[in-house]
């Protein structure tokens, strides 16, 4: 088969044959009709990852149909179109993963390539109303979106939330998720464009965040603050989230993208009985339910561009020129 891979840190990654992936007991062979890029992917490129191990074919999203598995008990996947959860071992506990925890694309070989060998505890049934590009794009930021919203903020309808950094994969879905069931969302940005995109998606409005008074003009705009936040940039930004949030709210976050808050007012926070949440990933039971929640709700992933699975290294660069709304997938 054909394979990505990444050889050398700060290099290019490239395309090579590779031998066929065979089922091991309790594994099926998946040929991918799809996969999708994340940041993570781009950050193993560059170095920015902890736990590289080199040669390793990248990817954590993936869809497409199971030809083998490694076990008769099996027998029925295939022949199924699926989706591949990327959280691999999560473990015995819903309330946070195990040590044997690990994402999809690194250490394990990962969906930048035309088969690949999965547990089958790892597949799901393909939502029937997506493509097959859609599909690749919603397993690891629907995943993460899901659980910080339903999980860890517990999201009601009728709740005003905010989303920030939207145009990234996984603040597109807490937004369309959380449109869906039935909360006011409002959004963040630095492009006026992908706020105005956002609206198309449901919601209300939006703020530039790069403008210096966007927390209180966000405020009046929204009428009031925020019962939930979704967060993923952290860093300075961060401390101005807790002033938007209503006293008893909470804020769920998942990334650091702009490194670690340098200071918060915890007075604020305890004062006004706000939660901060950690989030990473999810669990089967997270990734149940939010594949079933997008097929009731018939929820359309937002792909933003499509490159050939030879095109790797230019999905790559076209990510970290951080211009992309929604998802960046492979067509394998």
């Amino acid at each position: 088969m054909q394979a990505t891979v990444l050889t050398e840190i700060k290099k290019p990654i490239v395309l090579q044959s590779s031998p066929d992936p065979v089922a091991a007991p309790g594994q099926a062979v998946v040929r991918l009709k799809a996969a999708a890029l994340n940041h993570r992917d781009l950050w193993i490129q560059l170095g920015q990852y902890a736990g590289i191990k080199l040669p390793i074919t990248l990817g954590s999203d993936g869809a497409g149909i199971v030809t083998a598995v490694g076990s008769p008990a099996d027998q029925s996947w295939v022949g199924r179109e699926v989706i591949i959860n990327p959280a691999l071992d999560w473990g015995s506990d819903v309330r946070a993963q195990g040590p044997q925890f690990r994402i999809l694309g690194l250490p394990d070989s990962g969906t930048f390539a035309e088969q690949i060998a999965i547990p089958v505890a790892n597949l799901a049934p393909k939502p029937a109303h997506l493509s097959w590009k859609q599909a690749a794009a919603l397993p690891l930021a629907g995943l993460t979106a899901w659980r910080a919203l339903f999980t860890r903020a517990q999201l009601k309808s009728g709740e005003r939330v905010l989303v920030t950094g939207v145009g990234g994969g996984a603040a597109l879905f807490a937004l369309q998720f959380a449109v869906a069931a039935g909360a006011e969302v409002w959004v963040t940005s630095s492009s006026p464009e992908k706020i105005s995109r956002a609206r198309t998606l449901g919601a209300r409005g939006g703020m530039n965040y790069r403008d210096a008074d966007w927390p209180a003009a966000l405020q009046k705009q929204a009428g009031g603050l925020f019962d939930v936040i979704i967060d993923s940039a952290g860093g300075e930004g961060f401390g101005k989230l807790i002033e938007l949030t209503r006293p008893g709210g909470r804020i769920a976050f998942f990334g650091a993208t702009t490194g670690n808050p340098p200071s918060l007012d915890l007075r604020k926070s305890f004062f006004r009985q706000i939660s901060l949440l950690g989030t990473t990933m999810g669990s089967p039971a997270d990734f149940a339910g939010m594949t079933a929640f997008v097929a009731a709700h018939r929820i359309a992933p937002v792909v933003d561009r499509v490159f050939p699975l030879a095109a790797t290294e230019d999905a790559l660069r076209h990510m970290e020129a951080s211009a992309q709304f929604g998802k960046i997938v492979l067509a394998c």
